[in-house]
C-alpha cells in the first residue's frame, strides 16, 4: 500500500444515511478474484437506471462531483454485510477518504486494512461539508499525521484515529507488511 500522510482532494457529497455495502457494490459484481475493477460498479443501482442509462439525478453523476477523492455521507455508512469489496470499489473509483458521523465496524476496519481513511465527524460538521460540497471544486486537506481536516478557510477540525492504524497508514503497511517489520525479532526467535 502507498503511505497516507496528507491528502488534498475534491469533496463529493452523498447526503444519505445507512448506506449499506450492497448499495456500495451490489452482489452480482462480486465475481472478480482481484481487488481492482470494482469502481465501475460502485453504487451501481443508484448510478444507473434499469435500462443501463446513467441516472443523472444520482449525486455522484452530477458534474460538481466528478473527480472527487473524498466522500462525505451521513451516519452508519458501510452497514450491512461485511464484504471487503465495498472499500475496494470505493478505492477503485478514486476515493481515499470517507467522512461520516459513524461507520459500521467491519466496514471501518476493511477501509483501514486497504489504505483508505474513514473519519468520523459530528452530524453538524458533516452537514457543513455536504453544503460546501455543492460548490464547484470544493476541496479539503486531510493531514493524518496532525489529525486535522481543513478547507484552507474557516473549516478546521481535528479527528480521532486509532494509533495502530495511524502508524499503518502513515507507513503504508498492510498486516503482512506490519508483521515483516518485526523481521529481526522473528529471525532471532527462530534461531533459539
Amino acid at each position: 500500500m502507498k503511505p497516507f500522510i496528507v491528502h488534498t482532494g475534491k469533496v463529493a457529497g452523498l447526503d444519505r444515511a445507512n448506506v449499506d455495502t450492497d448499495q456500495i457494490i451490489p452482489k452480482q459484481f462480486l465475481k472478480r478474484i482481484e481487488r481492482t475493477g470494482f469502481g465501475q460498479f460502485l453504487f451501481y443501482d443508484w448510478r444507473y437506471r434499469a435500462d443501463g442509462a446513467q441516472n443523472e439525478e444520482f449525486e455522484l453523476n452530477q458534474p460538481v462531483n466528478q473527480g472527487a477523492s473524498i466522500l462525505v455521507a451521513r451516519e452508519n455508512f458501510g452497514c450491512g454485510s461485511s464484504r471487503e469489496h465495498a472499500p475496494w470499489a470505493l478505492l477503485d473509483y478514486g476515493f481515499e477518504v470517507i467522512i461520516a458521523p459513524s461507520f459500521a465496524d467491519i466496514f471501518h476496519q476493511n477501509c483501514l486494512k486497504n489504505g483508505m481513511l474513514p473519519i468520523a465527524l459530528s452530524d453538524e460538521d458533516v452537514t457543513v461539508l455536504l453544503k460546501k460540497a455543492e460548490q464547484e471544486d470544493f476541496t479539503i486537506t486531510v493531514d493524518l499525521a496532525k489529525q486535522i481536516i481543513t478547507d484552507g478557510a474557516e473549516f478546521v477540525r481535528t479527528f480521532k484515529v486509532d494509533p495502530h492504524w495511524k502508524r499503518m497508514l502513515l507507513e503504508g503497511l498492510d498486516e503482512i507488511g506490519y508483521t515483516l517489520s518485526f523481521d529481526e525479532d522473528i529471525v532471532a526467535y527462530e534461531a533459539t
